[in-house]
């Protein structure tokens, strides 16, 4: 699908009316391609904290060309700050001596990361107080930068330094185009920060077994085909309606599936025999299969709720704890849900599906607590993904829910899937109990 209004304004006319009316101009973003660098360009790092010392040698070793304060004359990429050092408000002029100086020296599509102490983890009230205002900085400077840039910040907690690969790696590269003012916690939840190495960087699931539920169309296609990309076994799942296109795809991919519907009372114990006598279990389980029955509470009928329930929320709760059980998930495995800004600041008609979506939230922060042997829980929260769906919204409400983020554009469907892929990434295994929105970060709150 394409993004009509953002063709216009890259025209000489668009770029006119963009200039004297003051309309949005949202800017082609940078995305991954197959053979293509990590971080095309050069990336400038700073700070004084728990990371200084590990930071120049970890992205090097992901291939990115380094370059330190004292070394910081030229253009940027990216600018990477260890703040986990400041430990008082005082400290805090540290992050405007690392940014102010260089942010008009950053190339197009850059990436800015902040890595900070869960206020969880600090050692006084002061630090605390500190390190929460990392957020609200992050936040606000990922709606400044402009011309397609991000702004991210990462927890580290204390003994998951070694941990924080994968993730640099993936908010660096053009894989994170459409994630940008999040918050992501590592080794928060005392999970393993000993990573797996895969085998082969460019196919970093290789010997992997992704179970995608969903996978015949739109977002789980992609999902899908990003995970095979990297390496992955794909076992698609998705209603018998669709097992025409389903067969289809997993041809292509050369994988496996299994037509059924998620809600009956027995897809999870059919979806556990199916994993261990075809695949000896599981490593990645995507729960991406979703409905929406959208209509005001005051007029909103049993089986509108009870659908849209059953499908988004209870089926993924139900396959999940049943996996668990029976041991199909493997060590150092994934799950991970595919939530809604829906259901994090709730739409218009939509109190069925909100709330159907604010549930796999609450399934993230159940079950990754709970699990072990290396396994992580997490999700995506999509905002305006452009998709056949979406293109079928009347064209006025499309524009401004495409609008409505400091990209000023739709994501698309790969979008989503870079960001499952980096969860399902085995150097990402203290990556446990986080929710990261996939929305351009939305204008108005988070």
């Amino acid at each position: 699908m394409s993004d009509r209004y953002q063709g216009f304004v890259s025209t000489p006319i668009g770029k006119l009316l963009v200039k004297n009316l003051g309309l949005p101009s949202p800017v082609r973003l940078d995305r991954w391609t197959e053979g293509a660098p990590l971080v095309d360009g050069t990336v400038l790092v700073g700070g004084d904290g728990r990371l200084a010392g590990l930071l120049p040698t970890l992205l090097k070793d992901l291939g990115v060309e380094v370059r330190t304060e004292a070394e910081g004359d030229g253009r940027f990429k990216g600018l990477v700050l260890d703040a986990t050092g400041i430990t008082d408000s005082a400290g805090l002029v540290a992050l405007t001596e690392f940014f102010t100086p260089v942010m008009r020296r950053l190339e197009s599509c850059p990436r800015l990361v902040v890595l900070g102490t869960d206020p969880a983890h600090t050692q006084s009230a002061s630090e605390r107080v500190a390190q929460r205002a990392l957020e609200g900085f992050t936040r606000s400077l990922g709606k400044e930068v402009g011309r397609g840039g991000t702004s991210q910040l990462v927890y580290v907690a204390p003994g998951a330094e070694e941990a924080t690969a994968s993730t640099l790696a993936f908010l660096l590269s053009p894989k994170s185009a459409y994630v940008s003012g999040q918050v992501v916690r590592i080794g928060v939840h005392g999970t393993t920060t000993v990573a797996e190495e895969p085998a082969v960087a460019e196919k970093p699931l290789a010997g992997k077994v992704a179970l995608v539920t969903g996978a015949s169309r739109g977002i789980g296609e992609q999902i899908a085909r990003v995970l095979h990309r990297d390496g992955a076994t794909v076992v698609g799942v998705d209603v018998p309606q669709a097992a025409s296109d389903l067969v289809s795809l997993v041809q292509e991919l050369g994988g496996d599936h299994l037509a059924l519907d998620i809600t009956a009372k027995d897809a999870p114990q059919r979806i556990a025999q199916h994993l261990k006598d075809k695949h000896g279990g599981v490593d990645i389980v995507v729960h991406n299969a979703g409905i929406t029955r959208d209509k005001k509470l005051a007029n909103m009928k049993a089986d509108r709720w009870e659908s849209v329930i059953a499908v988004n929320l209870t089926a993924p709760e139900r396959i999940s704890r049943e996996l668990l059980e029976q041991g199909v998930v493997n060590a150092n495995g994934r799950i991970i849900g595919v939530a809604s800004i829906a259901g994090i600041a709730g739409n218009v008609g939509q109190t069925n599906y909100a709330a159907s979506k604010a549930g796999v939230i609450g399934l993230v922060d159940s079950l990754a607590p709970e699990v072990g042997d290396g396994i992580t829980v997490n999700a995506v929260a999509p905002g305006f993904i452009i998709t056949k769906m979406t293109a079928a919204v009347p064209f006025a409400t499309r524009e401004v829910g495409q609008r409505l983020n400091a990209m000023a554009q739709g994501g698309l469907p790969v979008d989503v899937a870079e960001t499952i892929a980096w969860y399902a990434h085995p150097g990402s295994t203290a990556v446990n109990g986080n929710v990261v929105r996939v929305c351009g970060q939305m204008m108005l709150g988070a």
